[in-house]
């Protein structure tokens, strides 16, 4: 493990309910990342997504692969980039091919595209075993917090 809980809200300002990453245990400089997010029962979306038939939300698992790949880009990043915080620009290509349920742990590859004038551009996969589950191309920018 590279990153744990604590490593990674020193990176992130997400807090519970909506931090999604547990840790991270691959990281190659600016290109590559691989975090892990546990989901259990507990996580306050599985009372009303839904109720008899929990299913974690897509959005979630989206943002999933957001953070980790903030994660990359903050540690990659100067250190006046690293105190503003991230917005997304687009989401494409969204596939969810299956759902993922109390008791999966995801396993989020993260591979950059793109890293031009402050645009971060990269490709998220999230397997749950060697079973994918949903695959996206994000991109987002740093900016300062809106106040």
């Amino acid at each position: 493990m590279l990153l744990d809980v604590n490593d990674i809200m020193k990176i992130l300002p997400h807090r519970y309910p909506f931090l999604m990453v547990d840790r991270i245990v691959e990281l190659e400089h600016g290109k590559r990342c691989v975090g892990i997010k546990n989901v259990t029962i507990n996580e306050p979306f599985f009372q009303g997504h839904f109720p008899g038939h929990p299913v974690m939300p897509g959005v979630l698992i989206v943002e999933a692969m957001a953070q980790v790949a903030g994660i990359m880009a903050s540690l990659a990043s100067d250190e006046s980039t690293r105190k503003k915080v991230t917005y997304f620009i687009s989401i494409d290509s969204a596939r969810f091919r299956k759902p993922v349920l109390p008791g999966d742990q995801l396993r989020i590859e993260i591979e950059t595209t793109l890293n031009r004038r402050g645009i971060w551009g990269v490709d998220g996969k999230v397997y749950v075993g060697d079973t994918l589950v949903t695959d996206a191309a994000l991109k987002a920018t740093f900016a300062d917090a809106a106040s």
